[in-house]
């Protein structure tokens, strides 16, 4: 790998992801062998798909369209995929098979229309990833939106996290973008079926009032693959206020948000008020009555 900057939390964090989700189908194992750690080949290209399409197009000098799409044949020829000895036939069972749906393919605006859909040459076609970018494009172009008036607003809007991050989530005052364009959310949780918008192992469910925070200007879309998005607020963060209920995934650890308002500890502040009440009461009774 080329010499270059400290990679950026987002993209170790896509890293560890993919590297569990890849020991997970190997029934925990550790995995041996060569290069990419003892990573499958396709977690190996899937990563390199990502970070490439997702964060590093510019400095490659691979030019997205508006729509976040890169010409294939470009992609293709980009070092760590041309490392791997990627073909178009791996790229599309990737595309096809991916359980995140992180890819999507489609023909080139300038390959014969008659013969792009059987096309075996990469330059046919063109590649992109769906969401996660921290690569500035339009979401109007990427993304479908959501709004009051079209009525597609989800039932249930959750982002998922875990318990490290909360105190840090806590003090900014909400979830931040953190490098990337948008805050990334979803319908529901894995167990629900949800393909996209929440890593496997998140700790921490954060409920959000979608409706309230459209109603005070704040933007949401979809992406293809299902993932709910946001930008938040002009610092980039989708404030706590429009958070409905925060509580634990799989450990009961109370509620610690609701209704925007923080009410971790509420319960054992409220019984510690009623002690003190009854032990002043207690006392007032014995100067009372020495």
């Amino acid at each position: 790998m080329e010499p270059g900057p400290p990679e950026p939390a987002y993209e170790a964090l896509e890293d560890r992801v993919l590297s569990k989700a890849e020991k997970q189908r190997r029934g925990g194992g550790r995995g041996r062998g060569g290069g990419g750690g003892g990573q499958s080949r396709e977690v190996q290209v899937s990563k390199a798909l990502s970070k490439l399409l997702r964060h590093q197009a510019e400095s490659a000098k691979i030019q997205l369209d508006g729509e976040g799409y890169a010409p294939l044949n470009q992609v293709l020829a980009w070092g760590p995929l041309k490392s791997l000895n990627v073909t178009l036939a791996d790229i599309q069972s990737i595309v096809s098979s991916n359980d995140k749906q992180r890819f999507s393919i489609k023909p080139s605006p300038g390959a014969d229309a008659d013969v792009s859909a059987a096309s075996t040459n990469a330059a046919d076609y063109l590649i992109r990833a769906n969401q996660g970018h921290s690569i500035k494009l339009e979401s109007a172009a990427l993304l479908a939106p959501i709004t009051l008036e079209q009525g597609n607003v989800p039932a249930r809007v959750l982002h998922g996290t875990y318990f490290y991050f909360w105190p840090k989530i806590v003090e900014s005052g909400g979830l931040k973008v953190m490098g990337r364009n948008h805050v990334h959310c979803s319908t529901g949780t894995p167990e629900d079926g949800a393909v996209s918008g929440m890593r496997r192992d998140a700790e921490l469910l954060v409920e959000v009032d979608v409706e309230a925070s459209l109603r005070e200007g704040i933007t949401w879309w979809k992406s293809d693959n299902g993932v709910l998005l946001t930008e938040g607020d002009a610092q980039g963060v989708l404030s706590s206020r429009f958070f409905k209920m925060v509580t634990g995934r799989h450990m009961d650890v109370g509620v610690l948000w609701q209704d925007g308002e923080n009410v971790e500890g509420k319960e054992e502040e409220e019984v510690d008020e009623e002690v003190q009440e009854e032990v002043d009461v207690v006392d007032r009774d014995e100067d009372a009555y020495p």
